[in-house]
């Protein structure tokens, strides 16, 4: 299912990829770049500190088509290879609130399906229905570099 629960938001997508290649597309610096934020935006690889191991700290910037640059950090809590990747983010890396976004991923006869949640405190329904917007592109994008 895709849309709201009490806690947030929930992506169900299922690739023709197998669940190595969907937690690559998620853990890997070089893809992690190319997809998050979508087809128009950049991640500069230079700017990406993103190494998924449990009490890591991840950080990226994000650049706007407009110029607009936007920073991202965040922790990585849980890493299971194929299976399992809990982390935190926030655009606001100066204060410590961060979401925790959940992604699993279960092979199924035609590939991978993954079940993605995302903690959106204090959001409205409008800004949760804009997220869930938002990451279906990002999710777009990675899709195209899973089933590579």
């Amino acid at each position: 299912m895709t849309g709201t629960t009490a806690e947030g938001i929930e992506i169900d997508r299922d690739f023709a990829a197998s669940p190595a290649a969907v937690f690559a597309a998620w853990t890997t610096p070089q893809h992690f770049a190319r997809w998050f934020g979508g087809k128009d935006v950049e991640v500069p690889v230079d700017t990406l500190d993103f190494i998924a191991e449990p009490g890591r700290t991840w950080q990226a910037q994000m650049i706007l088509p407009n110029g607009t640059t936007i920073e991202w950090t965040g922790r990585f809590n849980e890493v299971i290879p194929d299976e399992r990747l809990v982390f935190t983010l926030t655009d606001r890396p100066g204060e410590s609130v961060q979401a925790e976004v959940v992604v699993e991923l279960t092979a199924i006869a035609t590939g991978t399906r993954m079940h993605f949640t995302q903690q959106t405190p204090d959001f409205s329904a409008e800004e949760q229905e804009s997220l869930i917007t938002g990451w279906e592109s990002f999710i777009d994008e990675l899709e195209r570099i899973a089933s590579a």
